[in-house]
């Protein structure tokens, strides 16, 4: 083969390269790892969802500190699949504000070229978005309350979507603790409180930074003016409605948290009540504050008790006495009448002067009768020991009942300490229909189906709005047994729904007792629940009958 002469190396040097048949990419993907970048203010948005609605009590000192320093810590960054600019991953759209605004007061380039940590778009991005700037927010300089309320609404938005269905409060809280933000299940019932009938009315305060314990207080004062208008407006007919007048009186006091007053509220409020229900002002203020004061100790969180004083022990006589021996308590039900024990057991309680030996296994039994505290004050204690001297009644006493009847304490919105005991105050027709459906409601809220339990004036307090055939068998198993077993609970007559009462029989050992697996029974808390339930609806049907019932 002959030499190539300089004339063809300058040809095949000189020629066109090679051609790219397939399609050229406009742009690079996204890194696959957490990579460091430099971008600019103009490929940078903040995140859209941010719970933070004001400013930032510390934006001030921020500003001068990336003013002298710049960034500490570049801030982590995102892009959804398909969109072209990036988004603040978790906490740092406070930052990102006051990077413009020095842009734009000063021009630096060091305050348009931002370096950044680019991070992934996961999997569950909004999620994982949403509950990472909730919590940075915490960090960096807290959220108001009615921010985080509204931020865990959006969070139970995105949940929901993930799920297809509906979460509890409960699940939602477990949930928000999986993703790294603790709520407790009773904050998130208030903050929807909050965002479902104090927003409407008063923004400017909520938004104003109004606390939790002031929401605390007017959620208790809106639940206990609507139960005594609820009660009083029985059979009746209002020019309007109790949410309309809470509205209307709220909206009265939308200014500054320090100008702000619940007092001032509650004043308006009675008032406006005592005039459309021509009640007495005084009695009405009364009634209300009995609710309320009953309404906080049971959403309270329960202290712990104080250990008791050690007793002082007299000195032994010189002769030894023969102390009366008290006979051995039966395990009798409650349909019989208590005999009163002799004089010489009634002088000191057992449970104050147990001797130090036996106090740890008395504790440790006492403490196995309690499926989920009752909370309580010595305000409401009193009060109701007040009450039950001037009916000449006893009240039931948790410690010293707990070796006889049925020992039990289960919180809730009508917490149990005796399941058979019906108080005076309780043994009317109408009380016990209102506890009955409360319980109903909070049986059914363990599985998620608690909108389908409607009070009612008749029958035993409750009914069930079950659901449409097809919407019922989309209902896991566990839900459909127990919506179906408030369904016969309820007395009600059988109606062509989704809800199929012969199968009850096959489901409710499961339901009781979790025969095929613990998934599928009630909760202890639910458990006792259902037979207070049961209780007073005997009760009430044993009035209704005219039986004068010896047991309560």
């Amino acid at each position: 083969m002959a030499d190539p002469t300089p004339q063809d190396m300058a040809a095949k040097l000189l020629a066109t390269g090679f051609e790219r048949s397939g399609p050229s990419a406009g742009a690079l993907t996204d890194p696959i790892a957490d990579t460091p970048m430099v971008v600019t203010l103009d490929e940078l948005r903040p995140y859209e969802h941010d719970p933070r609605v004001t400013r930032n009590p510390a934006y001030e000192e921020i500003k001068a500190s990336i003013r002298e320093r710049g960034l500490d810590a570049p801030p982590a960054i995102t892009r959804r699949p398909g969109e072209a600019h990036y988004i603040i991953r978790n906490g740092g759209n406070t930052r990102l504000a006051i990077l413009r605004e020095l842009w734009s007061e000063t021009k630096e380039e060091r305050f348009y070229r931002v370096p950044c940590l680019f991070r992934p778009w996961p999997a569950r991005g909004e999620i994982v978005a949403l509950t990472g700037h909730l919590a940075e927010n915490e960090l960096r300089g807290g959220l108001t309350f009615i921010e985080r309320a509204l931020g865990i609404e959006k969070a139970r938005e995105f949940y929901e979507q993930e799920s297809g269905q509906a979460l509890s409060q409960s699940e939602l809280a477990r949930r928000l603790t999986a993703d790294g933000y603790p709520v407790p299940q009773s904050h998130i019932s208030r903050m929807n409180d909050a965002v479902r009938y104090l927003l409407p009315a008063i923004p400017n305060l909520l938004y104003g930074g109004l606390g939790r314990h002031q929401v605390d207080r007017l959620a208790v004062l809106c639940k206990a003016c609507e139960r005594t208008w609820e009660r009083r407006t029985l059979g009746r007919t209002v020019a309007v409605d109790f949410a309309t007048l809470f509205q209307d009186v709220l909206t009265q006091f939308d200014t500054q948290p320090d100008d702000f007053s619940p007092q001032r509220v509650q004043d308006e409020l009675v008032g406006q009540m005592a005039e459309l229900l021509e009640a007495d002002y005084d009695t009405l203020a009364l009634e209300i504050d009995d609710s309320e004061n009953r309404q906080r100790a049971l959403t309270s969180e329960p202290t712990a008790p104080k250990p008791p004083a050690a007793p002082v022990v007299p000195a032994a006589p010189s002769a030894p006495v023969s102390a009366p021996q008290q006979p051995p308590v039966s395990s009798v039900p409650r349909d019989t009448k208590p005999v009163a024990p002799s004089a010489p057991a009634a002088t000191a309680p057992a449970s104050s002067e147990a001797p130090e030996d036996q106090r740890g296994p008395r504790d440790e039994r006492l403490q196995g009768h309690i499926v989920t505290p009752a909370p309580t004050t010595e305000r409401l204690q009193s009060i109701q020991r007040m009450v039950a001297n001037q009916l000449g009644d006893k009240l039931p006493d948790f410690e010293a009942d707990a070796l006889r009847a049925i020992p039990v304490q289960v919180g809730g919105l009508y917490p149990i300490s005796d399941v058979w005991y019906v108080e005076p105050g309780l043994d009317v027709p109408d009380r016990l229909r209102v506890h009955i459906a409360q319980f109903a409601r909070e049986i059914a809220e363990e599985a998620a189906v608690a909108d389908h339990i409607e009070a009612s004036v008749g029958g035993i307090g409750f009914v069930c709005a079950a659901p449409a055939v097809g919407h019922a068998k989309a209902l896991p198993a566990f839900a459909r047994a127990v919506l179906t077993l408030l369904d016969a609970l309820s007395s009600a007559p059988p109606t062509a729904n989704g809800l199929d009462r012969a199968l009850l029989a096959d489901e409710l050992a499961a339901l009781l007792h979790g025969h095929g697996g613990s998934a599928t029974r009630l909760s202890d808390a639910a458990l006792v629940k259902l037979f207070r339930l049961l209780r007073l609806a005997r009760r009430l049907l044993d009035l209704e009958a005219g039986v004068a019932s010896q047991d309560s």
